[in-house]
């Protein structure tokens, strides 16, 4: 089991470093939303001579495109659900390189409008794509010839308004969390065949029978703290730390609050977690406890300012976030005293924000796009706007930034 377990952090660590250079998950190469890009325009619209193309994606899809190399991913679906898609773009030139029917849906349940079937945002890694559309299907596809390696259609939950949960890869195991009216659980597939490593029913007290109630739609993350490896998995009510290679339960803390759907954070030692409501809505927990650490490892909360649907960004000791309604803030990531809170305009604002060289960009569902400084006191740098709006995070590549709203897909580039 050692030998395991040292192999894993071995494989993780390699991987980490290698994906650096890819924008590669949900909130990008290490899950935070954080660039090394430099030079990434902050004056653009349509038209502008920053947009180097502009590309229509067929359907309807919130999840974020990711980049591998020159390959640009993300999912699409028919608004009425009635297959799930893939579509990989070409980073150079805009064009469509795939365009792959991965499921047939012969009844699709009931999506709510401000969501969409294809919500998830794949993974990728060097010749292989992961993609989810929850209770529709998981597969691995060959990158290069849009071939399917293996796919699962037996796992499934009742989302009631749709999936949203972007899968997460560590070593040689996909996480996937399913948090459903009806049933509540983790589960790990080997990478490689799609077979079932574990699978947790989540252990918490929800506290009522309303399924409803049960509901969130969180990314997981890894963390390693004290060499130890750990699966940080947000629900509603609780978010609970699994031993990644077991499933073994580690700590859970109680916030409350349903429909969660921020990526935790890992930062100065502590884990941030957006609970999306609750007595807790935003708490910062340290990770080195065991069992129910609510009482005594929550290190500061809050409830003011806090996004029910959006990720939050460190930089230093900074901490950024913007609310659904367009309130941003910044705060001291590491006692969570507020610097400043400002309204930015324009609509408001479910996508998550990036961070790329000193600026942090806000994309909003009306199409504005607001950028600020990523300093202790407020600074508007600019705004710009689109002729659709935004719900997916834009993503980075070294120079180039490219973002999705509801009808097309843009590089952005000096």
């Amino acid at each position: 089991m050692r030998t395991a377990a040292l192999a894993f952090v071995l494989f993780s660590l390699a991987t980490i470093t290698n994906a650096a250079e890819n924008w590669h998950q949900f909130r990008g190469a290490n899950g935070d939303g954080k660039s090394d890009a430099r030079g990434i325009p902050v004056d653009f619209g349509e038209g502008s001579q920053h947009i180097q193309w502009k590309t229509a994606i067929h359907g309807k899809g919130w999840s974020s495109p990711v980049i591998w190399g020159n390959q640009i991913w993300m999912t699409t679906a028919p608004v009425d659900g009635s297959e799930m898609d893939a579509v990989c773009v070409d980073l150079e030139s805009g064009k469509i390189v795939h365009d792959i029917k991965v499921f047939d849906v012969k009844d699709p349940q009931f999506c709510h409008p401000t969501n969409s079937y294809a919500s998830c945002t794949p993974f990728l890694e060097a010749g292989r794509v992961y993609l989810s559309f929850g209770r529709y299907g998981t597969a691995c596809l060959d990158s290069k010839t849009g071939k399917t390696l293996w796919s699962r259609r037996d796992l499934q939950c009742d989302h009631f308004r749709g999936p949203a949960s972007s899968p997460v890869i560590h070593g040689d195991q996909l996480f996937l969390n399913f948090d459903g009216v009806d049933v509540q659980f983790v589960v790990a597939l080997d990478k490689n065949t799609g077979d079932t490593v574990w699978k947790k029913t989540r252990s918490i007290d929800y506290g009522t029978k309303n399924g409803d109630r049960k509901k969130a739609y969180c990314t997981p993350k890894i963390i390693e703290f004290a060499g130890r490896p750990q699966l940080i998995s947000p629900a509603a009510v609780e978010t609970i730390a699994y031993e990644p290679l077991t499933g073994q339960e580690i700590w859970k803390v109680r916030h409350g609050g349903m429909n969660a759907a921020a990526k935790p954070l890992f930062a100065h030692g502590l884990v941030y977690i957006s609970a999306g409501g609750g007595n807790l809505q935003f708490v910062a927990v340290r990770p080195d406890g065991s069992g129910d650490v609510t009482k005594s490892h929550v290190v500061w909360n809050s409830g003011k300012f806090i996004p029910h649907r959006s990720s939050q960004i460190i930089i230093d000791n900074l901490l950024f976030m913007t609310d659904d309604e367009g309130v941003a803030s910044c705060r001291d990531a590491k006692s969570g005293e507020l610097h400043w809170k400002q309204r930015l305009g324009g609509g408001q604002y479910w996508a998550s924000p990036v961070y790329a060289d000193g600026h942090v960009y806000c994309f909003s569902k009306e199409g504005a796009i607001r950028v600020f400084a990523a300093k202790s006191q407020f600074k508007i740098v600019a705004e710009n706007k689109m002729d659709a709006g935004f719900n997916a995070s834009a993503a980075f590549t070294e120079d180039a930034m490219i973002v999705r709203s509801f009808t097309h897909l843009y590089c952005i580039k000096e």
